[in-house]
């Protein structure tokens, strides 16, 4: 299933009244994650800033909760029809909460300069591991390139458009 048939599919199948709208469905090969943006709750006029990240982290939990059978059939449905796992989260209010979402081990070979910045992440305490550096480091980036990253993605979903366009060998 392509991306678009996904977020479809998902669409089509997931409760209406879960979400405020369609959900943000991000796909590549191992995973498909879900995140669909909660119902702010009722909050007396004037509540603080502390009450109201209280209410949506509880609204936040109360909906994992109530829709985890729901929800692990759904993705059963979904895996089976992909091959992909599924993960689910919620964004409420200016945070997202992810509930399981994979963990998946890349190899990739560096060498001695770009190690060097992984061991001083480690030896500085800001990371536990390599790994956890290499991980920090591409959050980082992530964040920092952000709509150049969005931009990037733009572009490739076009030329993946005008291939489907194209003839047929």
């Amino acid at each position: 299933m392509t991306p678009e048939e996904i977020r479809g599919w998902l669409i089509g199948r997931l409760p209406a009244e879960w979400f405020d709208g369609a959900p943000e469905v991000t796909v590549d090969r191992e995973e498909i994650t879900v995140v669909g943006t909660l119902a702010a709750p009722d909050l007396p006029e004037g509540a603080s800033d502390a009450e109201r990240a209280a209410a949506y982290a509880g609204r936040a939990k109360g909906f994992r909760e109530q829709t985890r059978d729901a929800r692990i059939e759904i993705a059963r449905e979904l895996e089976h029809r992909t091959g992909r796992k599924v993960a689910w989260g919620v964004r409420a209010g200016e945070r997202t909460h992810l509930f399981t979402h994979l963990a998946v081990p890349v190899m990739t070979r560096l060498r001695q300069p770009e190690r060097q910045v992984l061991d001083t992440l480690v030896e500085a305490g800001v990371a536990r591991s390599r790994a956890d550096a290499l991980a920090w480091c591409v959050r980082l980036v992530g964040t920092n390139t952000e709509e150049w990253l969005g931009k990037l993605r733009s572009a490739m979903e076009e030329v993946d458009r005008v291939r489907q366009e194209g003839p047929t060998p």
